[in-house]
């Protein structure tokens, strides 16, 4: 018998990896001798980077950066042998980096994800997948292309800092020291995000707040993400400003998307990536999960990607979620054979993130012994 095993993090309680190696075991306590290929997963967000370095035998590299307030940090990003390069941009502007009292939203700016690219371009990148989100930035990228080679100039010539504030004198983009490798790589970004840069649904008005903005920051920041975007257009990129995931990031998407990059739905990216689909075909079985699991499952959480990707082949799908949320049984029959909860019975949220490899084990070995009741097939 064939199963794969492809989970996302159970957050704060178990990487994929280790998620995946949980119901590894769950499966051999009943089917010792089943033949169980781990793919750890993740949709683009936290967690793609260990997943996609502990699929794809990839390895972890070290930079010296800076955070969203010119804090210096170091950061951390994946890259494989054949040159894939994956990185999560809050690893180095990541909102959960500043304490709510420091947050800056003007002061903000996405410089340090540079440093990660330039050295994975250092380091031979081919292939860039970048996960888009939690970042505490809302400035349409412009630090980040500064640290590629960009000049933001005032009208009078003068060079302005890539923070909002400072750009508030934006006229005009030099793009001409721009690093000439990224032409020659592919930039997909991992997103889910498809709001548009500006407006009502941009990154200011429906991601600001969340990221300290007041409805006074929301006003200012829209209009330099629209002066930024101008002058990208007045520089010779593409006016991206309207394309689906062009406010992720705070407008980080509009920024890649300018310089070329490709936007997909993460799960999408991950499993492609990982080579899901070569695991899955000639399965009889995939078993998937995460922290949590509702009724927002189906748009584009990675256990419903996973479903996607068993549907190609006619591959039942069972689904193990750390919490199931309002919606969660309705899953059934939308992809998933059966959803199932992990923790055993009450329990404060302590134990459960303790106990989650333990508690998954556990829930898969329950599901293989009742598969085993009701499927003669399975030996």
């Amino acid at each position: 018998m064939k199963i794969v095993v492809a989970p996302d993090s159970f957050k704060e309680s178990m990487t994929a990896a280790q998620a995946a190696a949980a119901m590894t075991r769950g499966v051999r306590a009943v089917y010792p001798d089943a033949e169980c290929i781990e793919v750890p997963m993740a949709d683009g967000g936290e967690g793609t980077v260990d997943a996609l370095v502990a699929v794809l035998n990839g390895s972890w590299r070290t930079v010296r950066t800076v955070d969203a307030l010119g804090r210096p940090i170091e950061a951390g990003y994946g890259l494989t042998d054949d040159g894939l390069v994956i990185i999560e941009v809050a690893a180095a502007v990541g909102l959960g980096q500043i304490s709510p009292d420091e947050r800056e939203i003007r002061q903000a700016s996405s410089l340090g994800v540079a440093d990660l690219i330039i050295d994975a371009l250092d380091a031979g990148a081919t292939r860039f997948i970048i996960g888009l989100g939690g970042s505490a930035t809302t400035d349409c990228g412009a630090g980040m292309l500064t640290g590629l080679g960009v000049k933001w100039l005032a009208a009078d010539g003068r060079e302005l800092a890539p923070r909002p504030a400072a750009l508030a004198a934006l006229s005009s983009a030099d793009l001409s020291g721009l690093d000439p490798r990224l032409a020659q790589v592919q930039i997909e970004l991992a997103c889910d995000v498809s709001n548009p840069l500006l407006g009502n649904d941009g990154a200011a008005a429906v991601f600001g707040p969340q990221k300290g903005a007041t409805a006074d920051d929301v006003v200012f920041l829209d209009g330099i993400l629209e002066r930024v975007a101008d002058a990208l257009v007045g520089a010779g990129t593409p006016d991206v400003r309207d394309r689906a995931g062009a406010g992720a990031a705070g407008g980080l998407g509009a920024a890649f998307l300018a310089i070329g990059a490709q936007r997909r739905r993460g799960a999408e990216v991950v499993a492609d990536a990982a080579h899901l689909a070569e695991a899955v075909e000639g399965a009889d079985l995939v078993l998937t999960g995460e922290g949590g699991m509702d009724f927002q499952t189906l748009s584009g959480k990675t256990p419903a990607g996973v479903a996607d990707v068993a549907a190609r082949f006619g591959v039942p799908v069972i689904a193990f979620g750390g919490t199931l949320g309002r919606g969660a049984q309705d899953l059934v029959g939308k992809g998933f054979e059966a959803i199932v909860p992990i923790m055993p019975g009450p329990g404060s949220l302590a134990e459960a993130l303790a106990n989650g490899p333990k508690n998954l084990e556990l829930a898969v070995a329950t599901a293989m012994r009742l598969l085993r009741l009701g499927a003669t097939n399975f030996s």
